[in-house]
């Protein structure tokens, strides 16, 4: 079964900029639904972005037009490039992969960010 690590996350300075990875250790295919969640203290984990079929995004308003996804099928990655970052973006980022066949879900581990005001 895939799994999914997740790079990248520290501690920055609001305005700041951070870009966080998740690799894959099996395939990526071209239909698959990636996407990044994030958990803020006390709170409910809530969609950041999906990247879906034929290369749709999806994005949280409180992100959008700060919060870039991409992905790279042969290294079977995705990113998430985080700009203008606010203490609000203060969460555990979960990188998300469902595939396209059989709707199977795989979650990472979650990477830490932490954004000083």
């Amino acid at each position: 079964q895939v799994q999914l690590v997740e790079s990248g996350g520290g501690l920055v300075q609001a305005g700041g900029s951070l870009r966080l990875s998740c690799a894959a250790s099996g395939s990526i295919f071209r239909l698959d639904t990636m996407g990044w969640y994030r958990q803020a203290p006390g709170k409910q984990r809530e969609l950041v972005t999906t990247m879906t079929t034929l290369y749709n995004t999806n994005y949280a308003d409180s992100v959008k037009g700060r919060f870039t996804i991409s992905r790279d099928n042969t290294k079977n990655t995705v990113y998430l490039q985080m700009n203008s970052l606010k203490s609000e973006d203060t969460a555990v980022y979960y990188c998300y992969l469902r595939r396209a066949i059989g709707y199977l879900e795989v979650w990472g581990q979650g990477t830490l960010v932490t954004v000083s005001s």
